[in-house]
């Protein structure tokens, strides 16, 4: 078996690898305040009729965004290595991705659910695949031993990005129902109605011009491959390729298990992502103010949580900082879900359910966040490092169809986390019990990726 050679120097200058980091930072806003705080939660709780229904449809959105990124990605990896340029790819998806969420803003209460739940599908999938274009990169970037603390401290970036968008959104526009006020005591900007929707609508045309604008480092001072084949004939290379990479993974065990292991959990780390905010939202009726404040507290978490994973990943390694994380967020989404007014841990703790007044004044509430504290320092991390565990077992000529594997992993199974928690949530009519379904998926996975070894595979320079 021949080894990964650690001397490898990085092909590109600080400006470059700062770009390149930048793009997490414009991303990350969508996955913020669209997916997880703001629009998501106000979909559930204002598009639809009742929680139950909403989460349902909310869980089938991503159900469908989720399909068709599974089916894709690794063909989109595979054309990235035969195509060479990653930049034009990022580009045309920028495109779908701006335009879908300032669409958003016509999602009124009232409007057409099913308009709202496409333009989240068109803006998640164009996500990903930037995504898996961006990822591909790395490799080439920077040098094998620094890519734990590159990947976290970029994800950290994003989270810092996503953590201002979220401030702006609650300290100048979203308003607290009960004074009209926003966290500033200062009326929305903009003249914005709460009362139609507006705070919560206006994060798409915000997420989409904070995209628009921190993508461009990357464009301008990240150097890019050289072009390889043309449009057509990467296309047609890339699904032969993708044959060959997936009859190549018998022959690498321990990058099929990684990818499996981490089909598995991050299926759950999607689905605490995507549909913790909108349980809060049913459980407690916490409005867009609520919401926002409770994700700042998280992001703010969770850039510390990346700062310090990024030390323990060069000196423990990318496998302990995502073993370590997903045993935080299988105790926190236990916590979340044996949470409710008067209780935590199922009942076992009683909490009393007078309200001492103000944000988040109930017993039950405060136990949330402090759950929300656990996820907040694990859920960058598990990701992040993840990454790296990747990019350190794979060639930079490969890293393409890999890393369209590895979105394949995040992906090709993702939609049976939200569509379990649907499923069981509509069978049931609890959300409660549909929460539940997340805990099997992180913990599946937990005891797959401890029996994976580490780098998943060892190759040549």
């Amino acid at each position: 078996m021949t080894v990964v050679t650690e001397s490898r120097e990085p092909r590109t200058g600080r400006l470059g690898i700062a770009g390149w980091m930048l793009f997490d930072w414009a991303a990350q806003p969508f996955f913020t305040v669209i997916t997880t705080f703001i629009f998501g939660p106000y979909l559930v709780s204002r598009l639809t009729e009742d929680h139950a229904a909403g989460q349902a449809a909310w869980s089938y959105t991503l159900t469908i965004a989720g399909i068709a990124i599974a089916l894709l990605a690794p063909v989109m990896g595979s054309i990235a290595d035969a195509s060479g340029a990653r930049k034009p790819w990022i580009a045309v998806f920028a495109v779908v991705k701006i335009l879908s969420l300032a669409a958003l803003w016509q999602a009124a209460p009232g409007s057409s659910l099913p308009f709202a739940m496409a333009m989240i599908v068109l803006a998640t999938v164009a996500a990903e695949f930037s995504i898996v274009f961006n990822d591909s990169m790395m490799p080439r970037l920077v040098k094998p031993e620094d890519t734990g603390r590159v990947s976290n401290i970029a994800w950290g970036l994003g989270y810092l990005g996503g953590m201002i968008v979220l401030i702006a959104v609650v300290a100048l526009i979203a308003a607290n129902p009960d004074t009209g006020k926003t966290a500033l005591g200062i009326s929305p900007l903009f003249g914005l109605n709460p009362a139609t929707g507006e705070d919560a609508r206006i994060t798409g045309p915000i997420s989409a011009a904070w995209y628009f604008v921190f993508i461009l480092p990357m464009f301008l001072f990240t150097p890019d491959q050289s072009k390889g084949l043309p449009i057509t004939a990467a296309v047609r290379a890339g699904f032969s390729d993708l044959s060959a990479t997936l009859r190549d993974l018998k022959n690498r065990p321990g990058i099929l298990r990684f990818l499996i292991a981490r089909m598995i959990y991050q299926d759950g780390v999607n689905g605490l992502l995507a549909l913790g905010g909108t349980f809060a939202a049913g459980m407690f009726a916490w409005q867009t103010f609520e919401l926002g404040i409770y994700g700042i507290i998280l992001n703010v978490v969770a850039i510390g949580g990346c700062l310090y994973a990024s030390r323990l990943d060069k000196r423990l390694g990318s496998k302990i900082v995502v073993v370590m994380s997903l045993v935080c967020l299988t105790l926190a989404t236990i916590g979340i879900v044996s949470t409710g007014p008067g209780f935590t841990l199922f009942g076992l703790i009683p909490l009393p359910t007078a309200d001492s007044g103000g944000l988040f004044g109930t017993a039950a509430e405060k136990a949330y966040i402090l759950y929300g504290l656990l996820i907040g320092v694990a859920f960058g991390p598990v990701q992040a490092s993840a990454r790296s565990y990747l990019a350190r077992s794979i060639h930079p000529d490969e890293a393409g169809r890999y890393f369209g594997l590895y979105a394949l992993s995040g992906r090709a199974t993702s939609f049976l986390a939200p569509l379990s928690v649907a499923l069981i949530t509509t069978a049931t009519g609890s959300a409660r019990l549909g929460m539940m379904a997340l805990i099997a998926f992180l913990v599946v996975g937990l005891l797959l990726l401890l029996r994976t070894p580490y780098p998943a595979a060892k190759v040549e320079a």
